[in-house]
């Protein structure tokens, strides 16, 4: 087990409002959970923990993304609090991943008044557009990113420094059925949240490298998972060159109709 300092805390709201930013705007995308976790673990001094966790809840998010006006479960305080958890407490990353859900829910729903909040601010916006009025129209969106920023980052240092102690002595009190548990569910939701990600994804046409990709992650013995992603680098770059090799096909198809004065009907 080991303790947050005050230094580490504050790092790791200036982290949170750096990602969180980008979460609102959805720019860099370094939002996603799998850097999150990496760098919420360089900022404990414990890497290893951080890649770990990345791996694992990116995979829990990796079909959770925003629509319209509905909003997911955080990915940022899901990243920071699984890493924070797992280091604090010394618990396994897959049950860490459990109790770092409810810190998770919590940001959704502040994000999520934030949306109901900020929609009032349309009709100044709106106005401002209409009146080419750029200083009023970029304070208003400054103001309300920076509100959004500030926000991620004091949850953070809420959640991850100030109760620290709290969330120790709630891991170290829980029941051993209920640890294991937690356990069981953070190993499912990678599951869950891949299942997710093929469902929207998947074509029935890259179905054959799926199960490809399965019998190799399952049937043969790699010390690590290098060599399944250099397969799996390699079949994308056979598909992707297959596909530009087609592309020039079609279009010296398409190019020798014209000169020969066919018609072709490209449709809609």
């Amino acid at each position: 087990m080991h303790e947050i300092t005050l230094i580490q805390g504050l790092l790791l709201s200036v982290m949170a409002i750096i990602v969180g930013i980008d979460a609102y705007l959805e720019g860099l995308f370094i939002f996603r959970p799998i850097i999150v976790c990496t760098l919420t673990g360089v900022i404990l001094g414990d890497l290893q923990t951080g890649l770990i966790a990345g791996g694992l809840t990116e995979l829990a998010f990796a079909g959770l993304t925003p629509v319209g006006g509905t909003q997911p479960p955080n990915p940022v305080l899901a990243g920071v609090m699984t890493t924070v958890i797992a280091y604090t407490t010394g618990a396994d990353v897959k049950t860490t991943i459990g109790l770092a859900l409810p810190f998770s829910f919590l940001m959704q729903y502040i994000i999520l008044f934030y949306y109901s909040s900020f929609s009032m601010l349309m009709s100044k916006l709106t106005k401002a557009a209409k009146e080419v009025d750029t200083k009023t129209f970029a304070r208003i969106n400054i103001a309300s990113i920076s509100i959004v920023g500030i926000t991620y980052g004091l949850v953070v240092f809420l959640c991850t420094y100030v109760a620290q102690e709290p969330m120790k002595e709630l891991v170290e009190s829980m029941p051993v059925w209920l640890s294991h548990g937690f356990e069981i569910a953070g190993g499912i939701l990678p599951a869950i949240g891949f299942g997710l990600l093929l469902k929207i994804m998947l074509k029935k046409e890259y179905i054959a490298f799926l199960i490809i990709g399965f019998l190799l992650a399952s049937f043969l013995n790699f010390s690590n998972l290098l060599p399944i992603a250099l397969v799996g680098t390699a079949i994308a770059l056979f598909q992707y060159f297959n596909d530009k090799e087609r592309e020039k096909e079609i279009k010296k198809m398409i190019s020798e109709m014209n000169v020969n004065g066919g018609e072709f009907d490209e449709g809609i």
